[in-house]
């Protein structure tokens, strides 16, 4: 997604699309695995995909209006899964009862980070303050 948002533009200042196969290059994804998540991306209002010796993918909207959980969610489904179901639908017994408003808070605390991220943020290596904090402890890190 970074090589999206750093696409190079034309000499007309327009945007140029990127080959599905400059991607995986760039990336080191083998091309048949990107070509499943850039469909996923195009039928999700992500990406757009142009035909022709001239297509390729190109962002539907401005990197700086799609953040990391927008993408999670259209590839993976909802953030923070239990058991293949959303926190609040867990339904927990006896002494394991708490743990709920684990998942809950985890849930929040992972959408906090990646709906405060955004693709422009990644290709200009411009990380929000508050990611930068985290990644700094150095308790993250184990």
């Amino acid at each position: 997604m970074a090589e999206l948002a750093a696409a190079v533009s034309g000499a007309d200042g327009a945007e140029r699309p990127v080959t599905a196969e400059r991607l995986a290059h760039a990336q080191q994804i083998p091309p048949k695995f990107l070509e499943s998540i850039l469909l996923q991306l195009r039928r999700g209002g992500v990406v757009t995909a142009q035909r022709g010796p001239e297509g390729g993918y190109r962002l539907a909207r401005p990197a700086h209006e799609i953040s990391l959980a927008e993408i999670i969610r259209v590839i993976d489904g909802p953030l923070a899964n239990v058991r293949g179901q959303r926190p609040e639908n867990v339904d927990y017994k006896g002494a394991a009862e708490a743990l709920q408003d684990v998942w809950i808070a985890l849930r929040a605390s992972e959408r906090e980070i990646l709906e405060l991220v955004t693709i422009a943020d990644v290709a200009a290596g411009d990380l929000p303050d508050r990611v930068r904090e985290l990644a700094a402890d150095p308790r993250a890190w184990v």
